[in-house]
């Protein structure tokens, strides 16, 4: 029995590694306990103070929470790691790698805070009229890149990785990059120049005379994406927008009708002036549209046609979405084929008259 009880306290002191069994199941312990705790942290009190923040009118905290909460995660563990260092008898190389561990555990926590606060930070500033929304996304991920390349050189540093013969190492590397890559950098200097000029902005309907035509959805380093009108997303690199007149219909003030309605010649001059002044007072009286200053509609007969008499008919309406904007134009169309209709008149098409002067006998 004794042997026994020997054995038993040979085994519990040698343990593994050199390591004593007590020390090893009390920093098991140790982190068992800290992922409990973080569990609480995270279900328990940032839950609560989400609740407390669905309450109020800015959406700021409610970033701010989400943004904390991986890294309040994080520090639990941190601090459990370090304190089996010092439950566990390491020594030499072993224990300065352990060191140098929760020293790098230390500094991920802290930079995964930095990292996820951007995103609030830029949120907070979006009210500014000189941060667009692309310009945002941009910021926001160069400041996350940024960040992060910090933290990972503090880290390699920690580690005894100097960054500086890293960095002269990869110049060679990074010119031959650089020269595959190209194409890479027109587009990002060409997405750069298309934020910086405010050509279009993410939600802008744009048009690329027979090319395309839709929503831009986001405008990224290296390409754009561009939501048309069959659901389908497309995919344009930035130097290709950047070199093409881009027709941008999210910054039009007013949609503009522009036509001509031809009538038949037999129409007077009496039946000319009524229509006319009908379709203006339509126009003018209707909420569709907009009479204001040089905005003031223009009813004018204005040509004498092949087979017509042409009537000029311009109006402005306010910015609208493409099934609103053809509403209204259908309503002008039913009001005008109306207003001729009841003036006795006729729509004229395109024919030619034949006159014979003689019949052969």
């Amino acid at each position: 029995m004794e042997n026994f009880i020997n054995l038993i306290s040979e085994v519990w002191n040698t343990g593994f590694l050199g390591i004593d069994l007590g020390s090893i199941i009390s920093s098991l312990l140790v982190i068992l306990i800290a992922f409990l705790f973080r569990g609480f942290i995270i279900s328990i009190i940032l839950n609560a103070l989400g609740r407390l923040a669905d309450k109020t009118k800015s959406k700021i905290d409610d970033e701010i929470l989400n943004a904390l909460r991986r890294p309040i995660g994080l520090v639990p563990v941190t601090i459990a790691l370090y304190i089996c260092t010092l439950i566990l008898p390491l020594s030499g190389l072993i224990g300065d790698i352990a060191t140098n561990i929760v020293k790098a555990f230390v500094i991920f926590t802290i930079f995964t805070a930095l990292a996820n606060s951007v995103k609030p930070i830029f949120a907070a500033l979006s009210t500014s009229s000189w941060l667009t929304a692309s310009m945002q996304m941009w910021l926001e991920r160069a400041s996350k890149f940024i960040v992060w390349v910090i933290g990972a050189a503090i880290i390699l540093d920690i580690f005894g990785i100097q960054i500086g013969p890293l960095v002269a190492g990869l110049g060679l590397f990074s010119v031959a990059v650089a020269l595959g890559a190209q194409d890479f950098f027109k587009n990002l200097i060409s997405g750069i120049l298309i934020i910086g000029e405010h050509r279009f902005q993410p939600g802008d309907r744009i048009e690329v005379s027979g090319q395309l035509h839709g929503i831009v959805e986001s405008i990224g380093f290296r390409s754009t994406v561009i939501r048309t009108f069959d659901t389908a997303p497309m995919v344009i690199p930035n130097k290709d927008l950047s070199d093409v007149k881009v027709i941008n219909h999210g910054e039009m003030i007013n949609r503009r009708i522009n036509w001509k309605i031809n009538l038949i010649y037999s129409t007077s001059v009496e039946q000319l002036e009524s229509i006319r002044n009908e379709i203006k007072d339509y126009i003018i009286k209707s909420n569709d549209f907009t009479t204001d200053g040089d905005l003031d509609p223009v009813v004018r007969v204005v040509e004498l046609g092949g087979s017509s008499i042409d009537l000029m008919i311009v109006a402005y309406a306010d910015p609208m979405g493409f099934a609103a904007f053809n509403e209204v134009k259908e309503n002008l169309i039913f009001n005008i084929m109306k207003i001729v209709k009841n003036n006795k008149s006729e729509f004229a098409y395109p024919s030619t008259s034949l006159y014979v002067e003689s019949m052969p006998k």
